[in-house]
């Protein structure tokens, strides 16, 4: 399902299309509705900025954004149709952000929490070096601070221009999770976006202690296309999504956008 509301491209349109209801919107009511249809309730994609500023007490200016140097390298000379040097530098012009992920501190509600959180528009929210290596930092930082986790991940898995060095990523975040629960006893959160798939939910995701996720999301290691043509079998309607995987336990609880701040605070009294 497209998850990018269909405008016109014009600076002062007043109406929107919902791409998933197909009724117009009211630009002004979709933006103050934090970017979810206020008649079907389909939750539309949005940037690591944006959520940080709907999210954090003061927004972006109550966020301190760390380790913003470390970033993913071509260190593969890895050339496709362009280099993966080429690749890197017009994902950063385009989404506005140097890795597809953020990490920092920041309060919500007046308390204090780690997080980590995926732009989807910077490479899928693909796993290299960069991302790894800031997850595993926010988590040493996290737990020297004595601050709890909250994860906030949309991610199309483990980046292929960087190899092995990608996929050993996942290991090296598995490890860190285990060792901030392990020096801590603080509660590490994912909440999961859509879509959020592939090698980062096989490693540190889904190691949290509890795992929510927006509505309608896309959860699952491959995608549905995949699963099908690998077993020959039709999949059940709505498979790997938040409402089918919340009925079958694979997660505990379906969070609205506007529901997080008070997600986030009740587990930072509990």
């Amino acid at each position: 399902m497209n998850d990018r509301i269909k405008t016109n491209l014009k600076e002062d349109i007043l109406w929107l299309k919902c791409s998933n209801c197909k009724e117009f919107i009211f630009k002004r009511i979709f933006e103050e509705n934090l970017k979810v249809c206020p008649i079907c309730g389909f939750h539309y994609r949005i940037g690591a900025y944006e959520r940080i500023e709907m999210t954090f007490d003061d927004g972006i200016r109550g966020f301190k954004s760390l380790f913003e140097d470390i970033v993913s390298k071509d260190i593969l000379g890895f050339t496709t149709s362009e280099p993966y040097s080429l690749t890197l530098e017009k994902n950063r012009e385009k989404s506005g952000v140097k890795e597809a992920v953020i990490v920092g501190t920041g309060k919500v509600k007046g308390y204090e929490i780690a997080a980590i959180i995926f732009d989807f528009n910077f490479m899928g929210g693909s796993m290299g070096f960069g991302v790894g290596e800031r997850i595993i930092r926010i988590f040493n930082y996290a737990s020297q601070k004595k601050l709890p986790v909250f994860a906030f991940i949309a991610s199309g898995g483990a980046r292929m221009q960087e190899g092995m060095v990608s996929l050993y990523q996942m290991p090296r975040t598995i490890i860190a999770v285990e060792k901030f629960k392990e020096e801590t006893r603080l509660p590490y959160v994912s909440i999961f976006l859509n879509p959020t798939t592939g090698g980062v939910l096989a490693s540190f995701a889904y190691l949290a202690d509890y795992i929510a996720a927006e509505p309608n999301a896309l959860i699952g290691f491959a995608g549905p296309r995949v699963i099908e043509k690998t077993i020959g079998r039709k999949l059940p309607e709505r498979f790997q999504r938040s409402e089918f995987l919340l009925e079958k336990g694979l997660i505990d609880k379906i969070v609205r956008r506007n529901e997080i701040r008070d997600f986030v605070s009740w587990w930072c009294r509990s």
